[in-house]
């Protein structure tokens, strides 16, 4: 994810807000500037910086909301950007001023970080939050800053007390000069160390000791920095082992920590939320109760995702099957009203249809994020989660895989690690989403008695159970199998802060909603219609007697109207059918012919497609689902030449292990493209999911055949 990184716009001035994850802070830079950051009660949420002009009175600046950090000190790309933003490294410009957010309940714990800062020679501000929480255990701001050196302004910034405040004092210390400052004096080994690392610092680094601390406790085997290899050979040589490690992290970590224990009073924060949240962590992250608790929040709202978004699927459904008759009637037959019906509005259709499930989805995480409960549930499931490779924010995207893959994927943008977020994906879409539901009840229904039971249970719905189970195991072992090949650097640790629950703030959930919405729409939309129209032209085209695309459209409109629709091609003739008749060698193994593959190559557009496009194989003359009698009475009747049904129980077991499997959608290889920003990740996931899909289809089939079921 290192390219969709975004750094701050060059050639103005600079103001970075920095701190501890869940401190405020996007709370404070929405308060700020107006913007629409996204808000959560929840660590982590900030994985880009997000940036906004803000207006001081004489000064206009741009402040740049920095990835929440409890250290500078980072080992992955992502928490990289932080440092690269505040030092001005990788082409980042080096911010005038950073405005820290320290939690005036967690002093203590904050305050190391606004140490390395000042270590690293950053002109600071003290922005104390929380304070409304802390009560009379709040510190006094004077005190703080005559210690510090730097201003230090109390704020509630969910109400704006103290805010303009804060702009006056940004305003006064932009005019201010930083020097680096080390709050414990370092060993004669440790300075050796630090002068050995700043010597191979390239010319445009700044020459500090705060900055050699900083690459000496960063620079690792396992690190996804990105440094140039001077710097990793000078800390290599500094730091030979572990050992040598270890000194220079206990040296800093615990020279910092007794400054700030000798001339700090630290009162226990025991605040009313603070009890109150741990009464309630009794019961929401026991082991038992907990989990259980767990599990109904997440039917309610796996459910909710099905249920509550019917009506509004069901609306735009409707609005573009009334448009698409519109836009018939209005232009009349022909290749230009098939492309505008078909491929556009169609295309624009299947984007659409996923934004309820997408807004609903983000709706509970927001929830869940604000409140402080998402918190407690990657506590709770991180045990469960490490023994298959993945991270324990990792389980709601994965339920959520149970609804849409789409949003599944933009979920995972919770964790803040690249690799925990590329495995995530790789894993979700073998979860069974709402689009195989169609296939299923298609094949289940004509292939499978209603009336065959087995241990005193309808095979029918056995089967689908079955699915469901089955597609969980896999994704469970495909995320093992994974975690130790292709992305084996190990899971990052869980280390994360269970804040006090608060009441959500709506108006920050619903733009959480709508970012995520906007951002689907114009990014992942835009290939997900330009596929469609790709396959709209694939199962269309060539024309019996008309030659090429371009040649179609090249004709005046009212020859396309006039001579385009008699001339509308048989699917097994179009270039989808021939594609369906080249891969039937491929697919043969599994059971399968050719228009099942033509009913595969359709499925890409959305797997639920599968069941529209059998219906236009078969010439059923009416509008097609899953329960339609007529395209299930085709498919139980279709017969080889000596007579035998082509379509067995065992082909459609070896059709769903195969829809099961295979990544056949457009729409979550797209969604993967811009979560990654490579084609490399999309590319991957089409071809282990398929070549998975064919290889269990295939033993499916194969085996059946040898113990005698046809």
């Amino acid at each position: 994810m290192s390219s969709s990184l975004r750094l701050p716009t060059p050639g103005v001035i600079q103001v970075a807000l920095a701190g501890n994850p869940n401190t405020g802070k996007t709370t404070l830079f929405n308060r700020l500037t107006g913007s629409q950051g996204r808000v959560g009660n929840y660590p982590g949420v900030t994985v880009e910086l997000s940036q906004a002009r803000l207006d001081l009175g004489s000064e206009m600046v741009e402040l740049v909301d920095v990835p929440g950090s409890y250290s500078l000190v980072a080992r992955s790309r992502e928490e990289q950007v932080a440092i690269d933003a505040l030092l001005g490294l990788e082409g980042a410009t080096r911010p005038s001023l950073v405005v820290f957010c320290v939690d005036a309940t967690n002093l203590s714990r904050n305050l190391y970080l606004v140490l390395q800062a000042q270590e690293l020679g950053l002109n600071l501000v003290v922005a104390l939050t929380m304070v409304d929480e802390a009560g009379d255990a709040a510190p006094r701001p004077a005190a703080l800053t005559a210690l510090l050196g730097c201003p230090v302004v109390p704020v509630i910034a969910r109400t704006g007390e103290g805010v303009p405040e804060l702009k006056r004092v940004m305003l006064e210390q932009l005019r201010h000069s930083a020097e680096t400052q080390l709050r414990f004096e370092p060993s004669a080994a440790l300075r050796a160390r630090m002068d050995r690392v700043r010597a191979a610092f390239p010319a445009s680094w700044p020459s500090s000791d705060g900055l050699a601390l900083w690459a000496l406790m960063s620079v690792a085997a396992d690190d996804e920095l990105s440094l140039p290899e001077a710097v990793r050979a000078a800390v290599r040589e500094a730091v030979p082992d572990v050992d040598a490690g270890n000194a220079v992290d206990d040296e800093c970590v615990l020279g910092r920590y007794a400054f700030i224990d000798r001339h700090i009073a630290l009162p226990t924060q025991r605040t009313k939320a603070r009890l109150l949240s741990n009464r309630v962590d009794a019961v929401l992250i026991h082991p038992v109760f907990g989990f259980a608790l767990f599990l109904l929040v997440n039917l309610a709202l796996f459910q909710a995702l099905f249920s509550w978004s019917a009506p509004a699927i069901e609306a735009i459904e409707t609005v573009f099957a009334r448009a698409s008759s519109a836009a018939s009637e209005l232009l009349g037959p022909g290749v230009v009203s098939e492309l505008l019906v078909e491929g556009v509005l169609g295309g624009v259709g299947s984007v659409l249809v996923f934004l309820p499930q997408i807004l609903l989805l983000f709706f509970f995480v927001g929830l869940m994020e604000d409140s402080g409960y998402m918190a407690r549930v990657a506590y709770l499931m991180d045990r469960v989660m490490k023994a298959m490779g993945l991270h324990g924010r990792a389980f709601v995207p994965m339920l959520s895989g149970f609804a849409c893959a789409v949003p599944a994927i933009m979920a995972t943008r919770t964790m803040e690690r690249q690799r925990d977020r590329l495995l995530t994906m790789m894993v979700v879409p073998l979860m069974t989403c709402s689009a195989r539901l169609p296939v299923y009840t298609l094949i289940i229904g004509a292939l499978f008695s209603s009336e065959a039971k087995w241990l005193g249970v309808s095979v029918q719905s056995g089967l689908m159970v079955a699915m469901y189970l089955f597609s969980v195991v896999v994704s469970l072992a495909a995320a093992f199998v994974l975690s130790r090949t292709v992305l084996p650097a190990g899971g990052s640790a869980l280390i994360l802060e269970l804040p006090p629950y608060r009441l959500p703030r709506l108006l920050d959930v619903t733009r959480m909603m709508w970012q995520r919405a906007r951002s689907f729409l114009t990014e992942a939309g835009s290939i997900i219609l330009a596929c469609s129209v790709l396959l709209w032209f694939l199962l269309n085209f060539p024309r019996a007697d008309q030659g090429s695309m371009a040649q179609v459209m090249a004709q005046p409109r009212e020859a396309v109207a006039l001579t385009a629709q008699p001339a509308r091609t048989d699917i097994k003739d179009s270039y989808g059918g021939r594609l369906g008749h080249a891969l039937e060698p491929v697919i043969a193994p599994l059971g399968f012919d050719w228009k099942i593959g033509v009913g595969i190559i359709g499925a890409f557009a959305a797997r639920e497609v599968f069941v529209a496009t059998m219906g236009i194989v078969y010439a059923v003359n009416e509008e097609v689902d899953e329960l339609n009698e007529g395209l299930r009475d085709k498919l139980r009747k279709e017969q080889y030449a000596d007579g035998r049904p082509r379509y067995t129980p065992l082909v459609g077991l070896s059709l769903m292990v195969f829809f099961a499997l295979a990544c056949q959608c457009i729409s979550t290889l797209a969604v993967v493209k811009r979560e990654t920003h490579s084609y490399r990740w999309p590319l991957f996931l089409f071809a282990y999911m398929t070549g998975l899909a064919w290889l269990a289809s295939f033993g499916v089939y194969q085996v059946g055949r040898a113990l005698g079921f046809s």
